[in-house]
């Protein structure tokens, strides 16, 4: 029989960890279902039919830009001047702030990859002619690029991180919990072995690896 300090012990441990498991899982249970229905469109990408949508469009830089644009280097990677950037938002609709250029003797190329589409820019450094391409996927295509993290910048990035790190949480204190109920539900153990044994079984028989 457990002595009224077990039995404390345990009612503290259970409760910090009901706590954590509950807090976890408010944090990370919108995040957890839409990488849920992602991983299913991602295993299906295949199936499901997307209809890419382009927008071309075109402009031309005023004297005193296209000047600043020759004062630029021949060749490498720097972003754009600011009074440029801003020329270009208002022209043709792209975002080009901290993007670097690839600079050569004839143009400048900015590539603006973004999740669920792609998009670029390029400046002709003797006309100053701009043209801009935006391409979109649809929603689906977007949903599955932040699924991946795919050129979705770095607080995309950081969020993945910590909502990883919550679902962690989440799920070692569901392991420990099955532990302290387990006595009172015999199908716990049997059922996480399940879980474990059915993605390793799939592995080794039908994954080519």
């Amino acid at each position: 029989m457990k002595s009224a300090a077990d039995q404390h012990r345990r009612s503290f441990w259970l409760k910090q960890l009901h706590q954590w498991h509950w807090i976890s899982a408010a944090v990370s249970l919108v995040g957890m279902m839409l990488f849920a229905i992602t991983g299913i469109t991602l295993n299906h990408a295949g199936q499901i039919e997307a209809e890419p949508k382009v927008v071309s469009r075109k402009a031309e830089l005023p004297a005193d830009l296209l000047a600043l644009l020759a004062k630029g280097p021949e060749e490498g990677k720097r972003p754009l001047p600011v009074q440029m950037e801003r020329f270009l938002d208002k022209a043709v609709g792209a975002d080009v702030a901290g993007r670097e250029g690839e600079w050569s003797s004839s143009e400048v190329y900015v590539a603006l990859a973004r999740p669920g589409g792609d998009a670029w820019l390029s400046i002709d450094r003797e006309t100053g002619a701009v043209e801009h391409e935006k391409t979109t996927r649809g929603a689906v295509s977007l949903l599955n690029d932040l699924h991946k993290g795919r050129n979705s910048g770095k607080a995309w990035a950081w969020f993945i991180d910590v909502f990883a790190a919550a679902c962690v949480i989440f799920t070692v204190t569901g392991l420990i919990l099955l532990q302290f109920h387990a006595r009172a539900r015999p199908m716990t153990w049997p059922l996480v072995a399940l879980g474990l044994a059915a993605p390793v079984v799939l592995i080794i028989l039908f994954v080519h690896l």
